[in-house]
Order: structure tokens, then C-alpha cells, then sequence
């Protein structure tokens, strides 16, 4: 028989089955689609030789007034600023904790620190200072001045442990003297739902009871960074707000405070979820917040504080300002915000909202414009030219004036395979040049983010697919920041099991490792040390069955009444159509003779098809057929055109 031609749909469909989802891509990895054709994703490289301490997952791109370009990253344990290839630590620092004593025990790492009333817990990151060892210790001074330490234990309120890069060589029981500068901390690496009381009610409904852990969340540590022209603004999670001004003489080597010249912090509340300056009149906004400023216990879920125009550090409302407050109905808390062209936009649990300055005399309105559709975490939506998009636990959202569902052709397989317990986890990254939104979220047996969901907005208009072009994958990402202030996008990577180098934190244990990547470089992944690693992708077509193809071509037995499978097929060859190959690319072919069999891929698969390959000839029968078409080695990409297949009944049973 003739070749046949068979045109897929772009994007990938898992809510069919594999027999169900005709015409259909059903599976893939590292693979995007552009102008209705799949290709490997372009590749991405480290910026700089360093990896970070702790989990990223906040980025802020921005500039000073003299074009210098800035990268500001918050970890759980770090707030850095990255510059023309390189990071510097500007991580807050508290009060500092004088006359402070250290022990050591012979043949071992550990130091125990003496001090009363440290107010420091396991995991805190602390830098010593004015170190004067008591003798024998097997120390030098400078073992431990100006140095990071974790604080690895603390038994008391009055003792806390470090651990040395070597061993003691003596027993001191106490002694010398230090001073401690403790860092701002942020919170835990992972989300997590612990004992405690219950936020809703009190365990299930008896007093003194104490709650399950499913009803407690711990979130995990998290930032908020935006910037007021040239100085950055950066609060903690449910913590301080910070700035850092880039204008100011050599500014690399400050750290953010409350007390940044000309942009104090001192007055702001001190226990906030989220701040952003507004786009056009540049309030500074605090969003679940204090009612009462200064005062932690007064943190209101629901409750929103804006500064006077301009002024970012004075909040009292008064007949010559446009200080103001606001509380939100619709749900429990609030859990994130954008800007969003001349609005923002603020979603709680349960709604979306818009706040749009109305002038005086209550400078901002706020409108609720959408319900049953709140955000599963902090960092879950995106802004692109006045429309928003988001994961919701209850599915994908847009709002471009009015809130709509997005149709999703791999919703269950995401919603059912993501662990929702870990939202504030999930990252939304926009990728502007191929019009994608990629939300990165943790697999419901992981502790990280180790998959990802596509939502290409560009090809679903473009093409007018049912159910929009959507992509997946197992990529992961921990914070994006698109191609704006730098010409490709930063992401950052996550690897729980090694160790960060900067800051260095002496004796590190179990911190993790973050990755700074640019993206869209070349064909693979380069490592911080320039070895490369393979970039593999890999699609799947739905199971195509002979019926199929006689409505393609209505030749041979008529198909009218006949049942997809009724028919066992053959395949005799097939003509691989690629728009670009470089390297090698693997196309395998399986089959089956029911649709929920495990598939047998064919004897001579895979077939190895290169930039001068004509044709493929090969034996494969079986009632159904799908094509996968791969890369497993390094410096290959390829983009995929039509799949030709030489196809013929063989019989009926």
C-alpha cells in the first residue's frame, strides 16, 4: 500500500487513552511544540562556578539608574545578589549576641557555644566574630572569625552546637570569647504538616485535643522580592521587610537591613506574607499583615497595609497621605500577588481580587472578580501582557478581565499525581519567546519539585487545539525569572543531597544545593564545573490502529462498521520527516493487541535516523501501533515534521 501520512495535534493528551487519544501526542519529556510541531527544548548552562546554599525559590531581575543589572535570589537560609557573574551574600543580619563562651572535645568536630537567652534554633546560620579561643583546643582563631556556621543542635536555652571542618584536639570546657551575629532567618527547605493547634478548629472538635498533622501546615522558607527604582525590597514570609540599595557606593558590599539609608524599614510591620510596590504610584504593600504595626500576634490572613505614595516606610493614615488599610472576605489567607499592568491582582485561598488606585480618599478600590478559583501557592501564577495565569487546587485559571477555567488535556494526570500538601513549593516561570507558562511542582512521593506541566498560551491561540497545546515533563525548577533585564531566562535547580560553596557555611549538614542556570543555551545541560550533561527527550504518539487508517485514505475494506482493533496492521517501513536533526535522533515503534496490554517494542527498534536518512524499512504487526521519536546523547536536537507510515490490514480476528 501507499504511505499515509499522519499530522498530530500539537500538545500532549493523557485525559484519552492511548487508543482513545487519535491524533494525539500522549507522553513526552524536555520536548515544547512551536508552530504545531514538537522539538527538543533548548539547552541550559550554570552562570557562574558556584552553587548556593539552601533552596531557591524567589528571583527578582532589576537595574540601578546606572544600567548595572541585578539578580536578587532568596534561599532558605540566604538573600543573594548575583552580578555579571558572580554572588555576594546581602543577607540580613539580627542583633548581635556579645560575650559568648565555646567548649571542645578531643576527636571531635563539635563546638558548643555558651550563651544565655540565644534565641537561636536547628538550622539557623550564624557568623562569628571577635574570636578569642581559650587555649589547647587544636584551633586557630581564624578557624572560626568572620566564618558561617549552622547551628546543628541546642540543647538549652543557653547552648547551641557548630561544627567544625576538623577535629579538636583537646577538651575545654568552656571558655574564650566571640560574639555572634545570627542571620535573618527564613524557614524550613520543604512544606510540611506537623502536630499542633489546629487552625480551623480545635483537633476534631474537642477541647485540649491536639490537631492532626494534615490540619497544620508548616510552609516552607519564602521571599518576596521587588524593587523601588533601584533598591530592592525584600520580606520574609510571615517575617521583616528588608532593602538594599543598589544606587548606593559600592553596594556589593552592604547587606539588606531595616536601616538602609534614605529607605528605612523601621516603621513597616513586622510579620507580613507578601509585599509589592505598586506599578504606577509606588506604594510599598503589605499583604497579610499586622493590624496592629510591630505587633507579630496581630498578623491578619485576610488583612492588607499600604504605605503613603512614595514613601515607603510611613503607614499611619492621616487627611495628607494615602496611607490606607484593607481586609479581604473571600477565604482564609492570602496567598500571593501580581502586578498586572495598572491593577494588581491578589488571590486568597479561595478568590481573586483587584486593587486598582482609585484616588482619594481611599487611594485603592478593591474588587472581587472571581471565586472557587484561589492559588495553590505563593508562586503559582504568572502575568503576560494584562493576563494572568495560575494553578489553583481546583485546576489551571486565566483572568484577562474575567476569570475562565482552562480546558487542560493533562489535568488529571497532574492533579493526580502532585502532592497539594506542598503548594507553596509549586513555581510558575513565564518563558516569553515561545509563549509558554511552566508550572514546576512536587510529585506526590517527593519531597521537591521533580516534574513540570506546560501551558503554551501562543500555540493554543494559534492553533485553536481542544483543550489548549499542554506539555509535561520531569524537569525541575525551584524559581524562574524570564528573559527581561538579561536576554535568555534564569531558573535555578534544586539537589537536596549535595552541598552549596557559597556562602560557605562551615560544617554544612543537609543544607542542599542550588544550581543558577541560564536557559536556552545550546543543546544540554552545563554543569558549575563545565562538564556537560545529557539533555534527553523523548515523545510518544497515541496507539494508531489499522481502522484509523483506512478513514485516512478510504481505500481497502471499508471501515464504516468496523471497531478500532478489529483489524491487525503491518508495518513495512516508514519515512522520517524532520524540519532540523542535528546529531542522531532514535525513532522506536511498539505495538500491542489490546489497548490496555504492555506495549512490545519492535525487534529492530530503535531505528537510528540521521540528517540523510531516506527510509526505515522494518516488520511490525500487532492491532496497534505508536511511534517514539528520541534523543538520549549529548549535542543532539531535532525538530519533528510528519509521520509517514507504509501501513496494510493483515487479517481480521
Amino acid at each position: 500500500m501507499a504511505l499515509v501520512e499522519y499530522r498530530f495535534l500539537p500538545g500532549i493528551d493523557k485525559q484519552s487513552s492511548d487508543s482513545g487519544a487519535e491524533n494525539r501526542w500522549i507522553d513526552s519529556d524536555n520536548v515544547r511544540f512551536r508552530y504545531g510541531q514538537p522539538e527538543k527544548v533548548g539547552g541550559w548552562s550554570s552562570l557562574i562556578t558556584d552553587t548556593m546554599v539552601g533552596v531557591a525559590r524567589a528571583m527578582h531581575a532589576f537595574t540601578d539608574l546606572s544600567g548595572n543589572r541585578y539578580v536578587a535570589i532568596g534561599t532558605d537560609k540566604f538573600l543573594l545578589i548575583y552580578f555579571e557573574g558572580q554572588l555576594y551574600d546581602i543577607t540580613p543580619l539580627k542583633t548581635t549576641l556579645t560575650s559568648a563562651t565555646i567548649a571542645t572535645t578531643n576527636g571531635s568536630p563539635t563546638c558548643t557555644i555558651t550563651k544565655a537567652a540565644h534565641g537561636l534554633s536547628v538550622g539557623d546560620i550564624v557568623q562569628l566574630d571577635s574570636v578569642t579561643l581559650p587555649g589547647a583546643t587544636g584551633y586557630q582563631n581564624s578557624d572560626f572569625e568572620d566564618k558561617n556556621f549552622q547551628v546543628i543542635t541546642v540543647p538549652t536555652t543557653g547552648t547551641f552546637t557548630i561544627t567544625q571542618s576538623s577535629n579538636a584536639t583537646g577538651t575545654v570546657s568552656t571558655g574564650g570569647s566571640l560574639s555572634i551575629k545570627p542571620f535573618e532567618p527564613v524557614g524550613p527547605r520543604a512544606q510540611t504538616y506537623g502536630y499542633g493547634w489546629g487552625v480551623a478548629s480545635w483537633g476534631s472538635g474537642n477541647w485540649g485535643e491536639a490537631a492532626a498533622a494534615s490540619d497544620v501546615s508548616l510552609e516552607p522558607g519564602l521571599w518576596s522580592l521587588d524593587n523601588f527604582g533601584e533598591v530592592l525590597i525584600a520580606t520574609v514570609a510571615n517575617g521583616k521587610t528588608f532593602t538594599w540599595n543598589g544606587g548606593a557606593a559600592s553596594p556589593l558590599n552592604n547587606r539588606a537591613s531595616t536601616t538602609t539609608t534614605n529607605f528605612q524599614t523601621t516603621n513597616n510591620p513586622t510579620a507580613s506574607r507578601i509585599t509589592l510596590v505598586s506599578p504606577t504610584t509606588r506604594h510599598l504593600i503589605h499583604l497579610a499583615t499586622e493590624t496592629t504595626i510591630g505587633t507579630t500576634t496581630s498578623q491578619d490572613d485576610m488583612f492588607i497595609r499600604f504605605s503613603d505614595q512614595e514613601a515607603i516606610n510611613t503607614y499611619a493614615p492621616s487627611a495628607i497621605n494615602t496611607a490606607g488599610t484593607q481586609r479581604l472576605q473571600d477565604g482564609t489567607k492570602i496567598v500571593g500577588a501580581l502586578k498586572a499592568k495598572e491593577t494588581i491582582l491578589i488571590w486568597t485561598d479561595n478568590a481573586l481580587y483587584t486593587m486598582k488606585f482609585i484616588g482619594s480618599p481611599f487611594t485603592f478600590g478593591f474588587e472581587q472578580v472571581g471565586t472557587n478559583c484561589g492559588l495553590i501557592g505563593k508562586n503559582a501564577a504568572v502575568e503576560i501582557d494584562g493576563i494572568a495565569f495560575w494553578m489553583s487546587p481546583k485546576g489551571f485559571f486565566a483572568f484577562d478581565g474575567t476569570v475562565r477555567s482552562l480546558p487542560c488535556t493533562v489535568e488529571d494526570h497532574v492533579f493526580e499525581n502532585i502532592d497539594t500538601t506542598k503548594g507553596q513549593q509549586v513555581t510558575a516561570g513565564l518563558n516569553n519567546l515561545f509563549t509558554e507558562v511552566t508550572w514546576y511542582y512536587p510529585g506526590a512521593t517527593s519531597e521537591y519539585n521533580d516534574k513540570y506541566v506546560v501551558y503554551n498560551y501562543g500555540e493554543s491561540s494559534l492553533t485553536k487545539v481542544p483543550g489548549g497545546v499542554w506539555y509535561t515533563g520531569t524537569e525541575s525548577r525551584t524559581s524562574w525569572v524570564d528573559a527581561t533585564i538579561y536576554p535568555k531566562p534564569f531558573a535555578t535547580k534544586y539537589n537536596s543531597t549535595a552541598s552549596g560553596t557559597f556562602p560557605v557555611v562551615v560544617g554544612q549538614s543537609g543544607l542542599g544545593q542550588t544550581t543558577l542556570f541560564e536557559h536556552e543555551i545550546g543543546t544540554d545541560q552545563v554543569n558549575p564545573n563545565g562538564t556537560t550533561t545529557t539533555v534527553t527527550s523523548f515523545i510518544q504518539s497515541y496507539d494508531i490502529d489499522m481502522e484509523s487508517r483506512m478513514r485516512r485514505t478510504q481505500m481497502g475494506v471499508s471501515a464504516g462498521g468496523a471497531v478500532a482493533g478489529e483489524f491487525f496492521l503491518a508495518l513495512r517501513r516508514f519515512v522520517p520527516d524532520f524540519k532540523t536533526l542535528a546529531g542522531n535522533c532514535k525513532v522506536s515503534l511498539g505495538v500491542k493487541r489490546y489497548p490496555q496490554d504492555s506495549q512490545t517494542t519492535t525487534a529492530l527498534s530503535p531505528f537510528t535516523i540521521t540528517a540523510s536518512t531516506l527510509k526505515k524499512d522494518t516488520r511490525a504487526r500487532g492491532r496497534f501501533l505508536n511511534v517514539k521519536i528520541e534523543n538520549d546523547a549529548a549535542s543532539e536536537s531535532w525538530r519533528f515534521g510528519t509521520l509517514k507510515l507504509d501501513l496494510q490490514p493483515d487479517g481480521r480476528r
